[in-house]
């Protein structure tokens, strides 16, 4: 990359005042939420609402496993009960590719449909809001690609997550696979956002553990990307904090008990919350590395954010310290009265921890040394060009943090990831400063 035969430290600064400047942009940018229908009985609740908006066909947008358990029998019978026609599209598989969406669209314009209702997970909301927008605006996927390319409103879009992950529901983006190019194609335009969304707990109580747990992760990785980012504001701080208590109280219970209800639904609050505060800040690294081990590998975007967490929070964490200590202080590991360095690496252990005990791999089984330069290639282009990180890497750097995922026996005898996390001991006479310093960051 060009950008790294600049030095780093005035390679990092320019990116960081140009990604500061551009948030002093987009926070103007008006983002709507949605209504937001919450608890036990909210999908059907909202399907009692569609059919009060006096639309004529729904188009139903949901994967076959879903439509198999049954698990949109109360949207469906609220449709019929208010009189709407419906036509239910549960072809949708994760990382829904760009084929697979064109499919939407025909038999979205084939059944006359005037409406939208997604039920599902992050890949069948994302697939529906890029249904949407292409049969607004009919051009190829691709050339939807990036920021406000829809002339035309997409058509009218409920959403009821089926997991508490991406935060899919309340977000600007839609994000589908484009096999051709191995890689993600992202659609951004704030009439994304559904028009309302059901957090229902019941509809999911039936997911695995594993699932559970890459997308409470996913959720977490939002979160802590938000508020860490050089986008964080005031509102989206306390969004993200928010987020981060209610998982860490509430994910290792849904990962062993999937059918406590309660904290069901305090993870689909925290889903939303934190989809809500990356929508205004965004994200960082893990995304953009996460991006790339799907478009690459179909590697499931909540695992793959899962993965690399911990590594790029610890190359992160010097530029960083003060933030997480308060998110360690949010996730109940530390208390005010602590070290902000300490704070800090107690947040960092807390993720792994938590990390190991909802069994997220330390590996990720399709990565090989040999695509290694090219997916850090991609992952610094998208950080540098979209994401206000707040420590920049470079192209050997992100090499380096990709590498330490190798699967064992695939890893090469070369430098371990950067880590830089252990703060070194303050010298005595920085003991007050540092204790001052504490005490502001901990209010």
């Amino acid at each position: 990359m060009i950008l790294d035969l600049i030095p780093s430290s005035t390679r990092a600064a320019g990116l960081g005042a140009l990604m500061k400047g551009a948030g002093k942009v987009t926070r103007y940018i008006p983002i709507p939420q949605p209504t937001l229908l919450v608890g036990p009985g909210s999908a059907a609740r909202l399907g009692e609402a569609v059919a009060a908006f006096g639309h004529e066909k729904v188009f139903v947008v949901t994967d076959g496993v879903l439509a198999k358990l049954g698990l949109l029998r109360s949207i469906t019978e609220a449709l019929t009960a208010g009189g709407v026609d419906f036509f239910v599209f549960d072809e949708i598989t994760p990382d829904a590719p760009i084929p697979l969406i064109e499919r939407g669209i025909a038999t979205f314009k084939e059944h006359g449909c005037d409406a939208i209702v997604a039920v599902g997970g992050g890949s069948s909301i994302d697939s529906a809001k890029a249904i949407a927008m292409a049969v607004a605006n009919p051009k190829p996927i691709r050339s939807l690609a990036g920021y406000f390319k829809g002339r035309r409103s997409p058509i009218t879009l409920y959403a009821v997550p089926t997991t508490a992950g991406t935060g899919s529901e309340v977000t600007v983006a839609a994000v589908v696979s484009d096999p051709e190019q191995e890689d993600k194609v992202v659609i951004v335009d704030p009439r994304l956002v559904p028009r309302m969304a059901a957090l229902d707990p019941t509809l999911m109580t039936g997911l695995p553990p594993a699932v559970t747990a890459a997308t409470g992760i996913d959720a977490l990785t939002h979160a802590v990307e938000a508020y860490i980012g050089n986008w964080a504001t005031e509102y989206t701080d306390g969004l993200a904090l928010t987020a981060v208590g209610l998982i860490f109280d509430n994910l290792r219970t849904c990962y062993r008990d999937g059918r406590n209800l309660a904290a069901r639904e305090k993870m689909a609050l925290a889903s939303t919350y934190a989809g809500m505060a990356f929508t205004r800040a965004n994200v960082g690294y893990v995304h953009a590395i996460a991006h790339q081990f799907g478009g690459k590998y179909h590697t499931p975007h909540g695992l793959a954010n899962a993965i690399m967490l911990p590594l790029v929070l610890r190359y992160s964490a010097p530029a960083v310290m003060d933030k997480l200590a308060q998110l360690a202080i949010r996730a109940k590991l530390g208390g005010p009265g602590e070290r902000t360095e300490v704070l800090a690496e107690k947040f960092l252990e807390g993720v792994e921890k938590l990390n190991a005990d909802l069994g997220i791999p330390t590996h990720l089984a399709a990565l090989r040394e040999e695509d290694i330069p090219a997916l850090a290639r991609a992952a610094c282009h998208e950080a540098h060009v979209g994401y206000p990180v707040p420590r920049y890497m470079t192209q050997e750097i992100c090499e380096q943090i990709i590498r330490a995922v190798l699967p064992p026996g695939d890893a090469s005898p070369m430098a371990p990831a950067p880590t830089a996390a252990k703060a070194p001991p303050k010298k005595p006479a920085a003991k007050k400063a540092a204790a001052k310093k504490t005490s502001r960051a901990a209010r």
